[in-house]
């Protein structure tokens, strides 16, 4: 029997190619969606009615599922939008889960070890706000991806540089690791959204990829086809006592981090 996977973030620029890739491979989908009139899939993809950032409506979710890949994301317009949408959607599905384990893919951004700061050379209140909303989300990014590490599911942590920048023959994926690049432009590296959705599909089912954290970008040569010996070469996390991958920079101290998340943590029982 075919696995099914659940798809959050089903309907955006990054869910839509999931589901195409998922579908080609012929799994059982799951699409978590708000309102199922704008879905517009094939008939082979399943409808969960649900909202992500309330946890009221997900009740029942975790039947029949073996997977779930997050596609989700904020428009990185405030800070509150991040807290509930790149962050919220993680705890409040997880704990849907807590007592059936599930594989599960994360898809969140390069630069979210990056602590942000204010910038008083912004002139501009609108590009000021802009800016500030991007950290922001990129800070709860990284979160959500503690709460998963902490949360005893085994997972691939995908964060993907710039969307759909690379060239037409830049095909070929290479990982990285530490979140190193901040330059905070293009030049930090690119991948397209289908590349993006591969990735995530692929490291569902692989053993290689358990337990990882991998940035992701493109470079000139034939599309990447083999998955697992990619996923060979980069170091699984061993997480720290901040719930980061071992491989990041230790600028964020767990017992500094908001409520929200350390209450999160301790009703998926982990510490």
């Amino acid at each position: 029997m075919n696995k099914t996977v659940m798809v959050v973030g089903a309907t955006g620029s990054i869910g839509r190619y999931v589901v195409e890739v998922l579908l080609e491979k012929k799994y059982n989908i799951k699409a978590l969606v708000r309102n199922p009139e704008k879905a517009n899939f094939s008939k082979e993809v399943e409808l969960v009615v649900g909202e992500i950032t309330k946890p009221e409506t997900l009740n029942g979710i975790s039947e029949n599922v073996d997977y779930i890949i997050f596609t989700h994301g904020s428009l990185l317009q405030n800070e509150d939008d991040a807290k509930n949408i790149d962050y919220g959607a993680v705890p409040n599905i997880l704990k849907q889960f807590k007592d059936k384990k599930v594989r599960v893919a994360l898809m969140t951004s390069i630069y979210v070890t990056k602590i942000p700061t204010t910038n008083n050379t912004i002139e501009n209140d609108e590009l000021r706000k802009h800016r500030n909303a991007v950290e922001q989300a990129a800070l709860w990014k990284r979160r959500a991806e503690r709460i998963l590490r902490a949360s005893g599911h085994d997972y691939t942590i995908v964060r993907p540089s710039w969307f759909d920048h690379n060239k037409e023959d830049e095909l070929k994926l290479y990982f990285l690791q530490g979140d190193k690049r901040q330059q905070g432009t293009p030049a930090d590296g690119a991948v397209s959204r289908r590349q993006i959705a591969e990735t995530l599909v692929n490291s569902l089912e692989l053993e290689s990829a358990k337990n990882k954290t991998i940035e992701l970008f493109a470079e000139k040569g034939e599309k990447t086809t083999d998955f697992d010996s990619l996923f060979k070469n980069v170091l699984a996390d061993n997480t720290t006592k901040n719930l980061d991958s071992s491989q990041d920079t230790d600028n964020l101290p767990l017992e500094n981090e908001p409520e929200i998340l350390l209450n999160d943590l301790k009703d998926l029982k982990k510490i």
